[in-house]
């Protein structure tokens, strides 16, 4: 999916040449269909060629895949989420804990 996010739309040879260790092509191919029936790819013909793009936008993928991390890792617990985020070992800068905090109190505006 992240290589079809970023090329927009390709074909199952676009998608591998951008995959790690490139995959064989029937591997990306079944795999593409899998995502394909499940709803997330959509095709249309060029050629003889498939050309596969996302049915979502990106924005929207990363919501539904968020929320899908939370409910499974994290109870549905958001702060849980948070604080895990938090407590990583990859320290987060004052400029992102400050970019976090402008989101918390914007959250809370919008809940008062």
């Amino acid at each position: 999916m992240d290589a079809l996010y970023r090329l927009g739309e390709g074909s199952v040879a676009d998608v591998a040449r951008l995959m790690p260790d490139e995959p064989s092509y029937n591997t990306v191919r079944n795999i593409m269909a899998i995502l394909e029936r499940k709803g997330y790819l959509k095709h249309r013909q060029d050629g003889k060629r498939y050309l596969y793009s996302p049915v979502e936008g990106v924005a929207r993928a990363q919501s539904s895949m968020l929320r899908h991390l939370v409910r499974t890792f994290f109870q549905g617990s958001v702060p849980r989420a948070v604080s895990a985020l938090l407590g990583a070992e990859e320290r987060l800068t004052r400029e992102e804990l400050d970019e976090i905090a402008r989101y918390v109190e914007a959250a809370r505006e919008e809940a008062d």
